[in-house]
């Protein structure tokens, strides 16, 4: 059910910092496989643990949502089944979600006596409202993907069969793209979702002016003037 334990969110800390460093990454598809996205953190493994064991693992359970989170490419789930507790919570942290038919999701900590812990207060309620996230965390329940897609919790879905190669195909758009134009676009809308307008405002101007640095972005103008628009080929520099 991949299970969320410790090791495995030391290796998602791993290779979110690696893919967001490599130059032949374009785009990430996070998959559990076709049966199950995640169902959770590791309860057997987190059960054992005493308060000030929590104290010092409580930096890890969010550590590997805000590396995922923090890829500077674009980034989509591809859930089928479960994605509960933590497991919703890795969705949430990537840009997009693409949930198959049969998904279920939910953020069912409530039920151990606990709060979600890996981001899912924060990053459920700015993406469906606090109404919608209290409900979802107060209660506990789970939503199928058409609830899911109606209160913007997973953005597509499709047959099972096909919602893998759907993500695919999203992400291999993004290759051969502005790589630093594509940075700066997640950069401006991330930071600027943590604070207020004005303050969001000048983050894009400093983004936006700071692309006039780049090649690609005069490859991507004059193409545009000589060729007319998506023609431009790009070196992601």
């Amino acid at each position: 059910m991949n299970a969320l334990d410790a090791q495995v969110q030391r290796e998602l800390v791993e290779v979110a910092r690696e893919v967001d460093t490599r130059d032949d990454v374009a785009a990430v598809v996070l998959h559990g496989g076709p049966k199950v996205f995640a169902a959770g953190a590791d309860v057997k493994e987190m059960a054992a643990m005493s308060y000030q064991e929590m104290v010092r693992h409580g930096h890890l359970l969010q550590e590997f949502t805000r590396a995922v989170a923090a890829i500077g490419k674009p980034t989509v789930s591809v859930i089928t089944g479960f994605a509960l507790g933590g497991g919703c919570e890795l969705a949430l942290s990537t840009d997009l979600r693409f949930a198959a038919e049969n998904a279920k999701l939910g953020q069912p900590e409530i039920l151990l006596g606990i709060i979600p812990g890996a981001g899912g207060t924060q990053r459920l309620a700015r993406l469906v409202g606090p109404s919608v996230a209290k409900d979802l965390i107060f209660t506990g329940r789970f939503v199928d993907a058409q609830e899911a897609l109606r209160i913007g919790l997973v953005d597509r879905v499709l047959p099972a069969e096909e919602v893998l190669d759907a993500a695919v195909a999203w992400a291999r758009g993004f290759v051969g793209g502005p790589a630093l134009a594509l940075r700066a676009a997640k950069s401006a809308v991330d930071r600027g979702l943590e604070t207020d307008l004005q303050t969001g405002l000048e983050i894009e101007r400093i983004e936006f002016t700071g692309l006039f640095a780049t090649d690609d972005r005069r490859a991507g103008m004059d193409s545009f003037v000589e060729n007319g628009p998506g023609k431009a080929t790009f070196s992601g520099s």
